[in-house]
């Protein structure tokens, strides 16, 4: 089953031993389509923000809207802050990564460098002498890869989306899968410009992200977004479904996703 991307708001970050914090946004990867890290407000804990891969994530209680994390308080208490008036930068993930000891994602040919999951990603050793994490050298990246292609649940939702031959609604969620934590579908609320309906697209459609415009232009018709499946939040989409809302649009085939030049140049200001 997949789930909102805008539920996890205000979830409950469990530690091993007691609460971190809530989670106040969610960082996600324009090109991969991945969830990246969790933004949470620690509250009394350390008083400010930072963030949380889902590779220390080890289970989801959805009734109890809480997310158990394999780390202490402690650990998150000492890790690198956020500023969250400005982008995060690729400089900022290393330095995160190598203070949990977890390999850079964007080493590898997969969704989380050399594993398509998470969970399957080993920290790298604990020195015995220090107690701290043995860093280890990773691949080479090329510089043309600086860019991290982060962007925010709150920066993105309500972005107007825009057909190829009209504006037809805006991005009201993101469904997503708690095993991968891939973003397989965007929800689009068509409401406000004809009496329409909750409509489920794949963000491989998305030709560019504007973040002058608020807009998300997508390679398909007003007709076809009007025909595509609808979204019920009481009955949310299996797996499967993301194939059906494909295989609607094999007469387009899917743009890969990109960034726009004045997208990149603000962020970086």
């Amino acid at each position: 089953m997949l789930h909102s991307l805008k539920a996890l708001e205000g979830f409950t970050i469990s530690a091993t031993d007691g609460q971190l914090g809530s989670v106040n946004d969610i960082y996600f990867d324009d090109r991969q389509w991945v969830i990246r890290y969790f933004e949470v407000d620690t509250g009394w804990l350390a008083g400010r923000n930072v963030l949380i891969s889902p590779i220390s994530v080890r289970g989801i209680d959805w009734k109890r809207k809480t997310i158990n994390v394999d780390l202490t308080q402690q650990q998150v208490n000492n890790s690198p802050g956020i500023d969250t008036a400005r982008p995060v930068s690729r400089q900022h993930e290393t330095a995160l990564s190598n203070y949990y000891g977890y390999p850079l994602y964007w080493a590898g040919p997969y969704a989380w460098g050399y594993t398509a999951l998470p969970t399957m990603l080993e920290p790298f050793p604990i020195d015995e002498g220090t107690g701290q994490q043995q860093l280890r050298l990773e691949p080479e990246i090329d510089s043309s890869d600086d860019d991290p292609h982060l962007r925010t649940k709150d920066e993105v939702i309500g972005y107007d989306i825009q057909a190829t031959d009209d504006t037809v609604g805006h991005l009201d969620d993101f469904l997503f899968d708690d095993q991968d934590w891939s973003i397989l579908l965007m929800v689009v609320d068509t409401r406000n410009w004809w009496p329409g309906k909750h409509v489920m697209l794949s963000p491989n459609l998305i030709i560019d992200l504007s973040w002058e415009e608020k807009s998300v232009l997508v390679n398909v018709s007003r007709t076809e977004i009007e025909s595509s499946p609808e979204y019920d939040e009481d009955y949310p989409p299996e797996r499967h479904t993301v194939e059906d809302v494909y295989h609607r649009f094999t007469a387009q085939p899917p743009v890969a996703p990109v960034a726009s030049d004045n997208v990149r140049q603000e962020e970086r200001r």
